[in-house]
């Protein structure tokens, strides 16, 4: 495949509207000056087969969603993809990526996978070299995973996390809740959603944090 005809593919639907995002942040980030410029993407969006990560990961379900993930992954090599992105932070956790990262690799199929920890991690080291002290707001499955922590404590930072109580109250009604969470209404984060959101700042900067 030359470089002419690569392609960029996003798996999306794990939250829909965070694969349509990173999507937006593709376009926002690349220097056009008409149509033909933009990078050829392809975004792959099936929320109604890829099961709840957070589920999963607390134990509530047996299915991983690794296996739908992997479908969308091989399905945007078959598109022409030869990167892709996992628009998701949860889907990171290591008993989810390592499955469709195996599954990829015993498939023979030729794609480079993303790491969003990774390149996190990579962007605030060139960006923020200042930053020694950083604070984690996620999931509650992303929180009891530890992953964020851990890797960050292994490139050298230190980590502030909210107590179990506090995570999931952010998570219940940040991200879930019914009538106003993210997960519900992204584009524009409803006010209460972000108020919730700034509580969990608040509290992460009384503990000294740099960024989060």
């Amino acid at each position: 495949m030359s470089s002419d005809d690569a392609k960029i593919g996003i798996v999306g639907g794990a939250g829909p509207y965070a694969g349509l995002d990173l999507a937006q942040k593709i376009l926002q980030q690349t220097r056009a000056e008409n149509d033909q410029d933009y990078l050829p993407t392809l975004l792959i969006s099936t929320p109604n087969q890829i099961e709840d990560r957070t589920r999963f990961l607390l134990g509530e379900i047996t299915s991983n969603p690794a296996h739908a993930i992997y479908r969308n992954l091989s399905d945007l090599t078959t598109l022409g993809a030869s990167v892709a992105g996992i628009a998701c932070n949860t889907a990171h956790a290591p008993v989810i990526r390592e499955v469709f990262l195996e599954k990829i690799k015993q498939s023979g199929k030729r794609l480079k996978i993303l790491d969003m920890i990774s390149e996190t991690i990579a962007f605030m080291q060139e960006a923020c070299p200042e930053v020694k002290t950083v604070g984690v707001l996620s999931t509650i499955g992303t929180w009891k995973a530890g992953f964020y922590p851990e890797l960050l404590s292994a490139s050298g930072y230190e980590t502030r996390t909210l107590n179990e109580a506090q995570q999931q109250h952010l998570h219940d009604e940040a991200l879930f809740n019914p009538e106003y969470g993210i997960k519900v209404q992204a584009h524009p984060v409803t006010e209460e959603a972000r108020e919730v959101l700034l509580e969990g700042v608040d509290i992460l900067e009384k503990q000294g944090v740099q960024a989060i």
